[in-house]
């Protein structure tokens, strides 16, 4: 595929996808991470449209909001490449939103270990359910 980058296409911005998202995706918790995803139908040139989310209620401050956003689309990008192959091996297109529910930041290692069994998980409920 594209290799380690992340490009405006392959973000979740539809207004209209993050609403079925939320009210007929599956979801589940990788703690720090809660994952919420759906199969979409729309083609598009990436396997996966993804979103970061960091809740307001438990980081006051933007800045380090904006940290652990970064930590979680960094471990995202490093990761994804497999992942992509995957998908693309069994054509299908998913919207993905990555949430921290942690209530302390962490260091950058326990994102990237969440991300991985995240995707390692996605990947699993959906060939589950694509059999």
């Amino acid at each position: 595929m594209t290799g380690f980058t992340l490009k405006k296409e392959e973000r979740l911005c539809s207004q209209k996808v993050l609403g079925e998202l939320f009210t007929s995706g599956e979801s589940f918790l990788v703690y720090p991470l809660k994952v919420v995803f759906l199969k979409t139908e729309s083609p598009q040139p990436f396997p996966v449209q993804a979103a970061f989310a960091v809740s307001k209620r438990n980081f006051k401050r933007a800045v380090k909001r904006n940290l652990l956003k970064r930590r979680m689309r960094e471990a995202y990008r490093l990761n994804k490449p497999a992942f992509y192959d995957e998908l693309v091996a069994i054509e299908l297109h998913i919207a993905a939103m990555f949430i921290f529910i942690g209530k302390d930041i962490v260091e950058f290692a326990t994102i990237e270990k969440s991300m991985i069994l995240a995707l390692k998980k996605i990947m699993s409920k959906v060939k589950e359910n694509n059999s």
